[in-house]
């Protein structure tokens, strides 16, 4: 390990010109007094490092010197494909190695494409969780991970909303979705997705057992296929709303791509500026939360049974807020009118066949799933 940081400061060095001492241990994960005695090394093995005192020094090679200490190895050509992804490298396991062959494959460029490939670097960086969400501890992660590339069968154990499971299973790539990471195996002959952070335990079979990956499997046409069958599983059932100004607004943030469908769709708007569209939605109970979230700003009018549990709903929260002895809430105002008549589609029972699935795929886009939502 030595060797190769002392290769990746020689590296920094070559790449990045004069650089502090604190600035080398930050990229390399070190501490300033390791970066002091990783100079000293490299200078009594003849490489030729000088130091610049004062505000603007730092550590610096002899002008013209260049290494040629660039060939990779296998970790680290196969860590190319994480250029760009610190955080996601570091909770693989691969931080280190896929800085080294970032560093190695611009010290082998020539100086005007490796400045540009810098410039590139200081100008682009990816954000992979989505807003307000915490990371996810995955512990389990660098095991799944050297798994998929080892083709090694693991024995796990996996925390499912329904309960505990143990089982042995064939991992066959790793995703990564809006800062959360599943694993795509095979489990029972059947293909299924998990999310890493559930699972407890992952170890290889005692006997060190692999296997042999599926003919013509592509991951990336998996999820694409599974996100677009659990969509199509989980929106069956539709909701008529009519849509004040600021409700038109929030129904993208809220409901993502059927918010955005249901738009286009919308009616023309009344002398208020309110609009009456159709809107899929989910199970009653989630389609419930999902409607109050946009507050006094939409009005379900129908299917009978969703409005009357939206209904159900504002009265019980009414109830818990008001205490006896308190004025009665004012009513809350909305343009007057009847309701256009409608003969919206009758709920199904998409509930239970989004919860009878034994490992639903997750779908890659729209808002954050829910109860009955989630992969396995």
């Amino acid at each position: 390990m030595r060797a190769d940081r002392l290769v990746s400061l020689l590296l920094l060095l070559q790449n990045r010109g004069r650089s502090t001492a604190p600035e080398l241990a930050a990229e390399l994960d070190v501490s300033v007094r390791t970066i002091y005695r990783d100079i000293d090394s490299l200078g009594a093995a003849g490489i030729p490092v000088f130091a610049d005192r004062g505000p603007a020094g730092g550590f610096r090679l002899l002008e013209g010197y260049r290494t040629r200490l660039t060939g990779l190895t296998g970790s680290e050509a196969g860590s190319l494909f994480l250029f760009g992804l610190p955080g996601p490298a570091q909770e693989l396991g691969l931080g280190a190695v896929a800085t080294t062959a970032q560093l190695k494959v611009q010290a082998a460029l020539p100086a005007a494409l490796a400045e540009r490939s810098r410039r590139v670097q200081d100008r682009f960086h990816l954000d992979a969780p989505g807003w307000f969400r915490e990371t996810e501890p995955v512990p389990r992660l660098p095991d799944i991970a050297e798994a998929v590339w080892e083709q090694r069968v693991l024995r796990v154990r996996y925390q499912r909303w329904r309960g505990e499971v143990r089982r042995e299973i064939r991992p066959l790539g790793i995703v990564l979705k809006s800062g959360i990471w599943y694993t795509v195996a095979q489990a029972d002959d059947a293909v299924r997705t998990y999310r890493i952070s559930r699972f407890q335990e992952a170890e290889p079979t005692p006997d060190g057992r692999t296997f042999e990956r599926p003919a013509g499997f592509d991951l990336a046409a998996y999820w694409a296929e599974s996100a677009r069958r659990l969509e199509s599983r989980l929106r069956q059932d539709v909701a008529r709303v009519r849509l004040s100004p600021a409700g038109q607004r929030l129904l993208p943030a809220k409901f993502g791509t059927p918010g955005e469908r249901a738009l286009a769709a919308a009616g023309p708007p009344d002398g208020d500026g309110w609009v009456e569209t159709e809107l899929e939605v989910e199970s009653e109970p989630v389609a419930v939360s999902d409607l109050l979230s946009l507050g006094a700003e939409a009005e379900v009018v129908g299917p009978p049974s969703l409005r009357a549990a939206v209904l159900a709903a504002v009265a019980a929260l009414s109830a818990r807020y008001h205490h006896p002895g308190e004025p009665d809430p004012a009513p809350a105002s909305r343009p007057t009118g009847p309701a256009p008549a409608t003969t919206p589609r009758p709920a199904s029972a998409s509930a239970s066949a989004s919860a009878s699935a034994p490992e639903p795929s997750p779908a890659p886009g729209g808002p954050t799933r829910r109860r009955g939502q989630r992969p396995d």
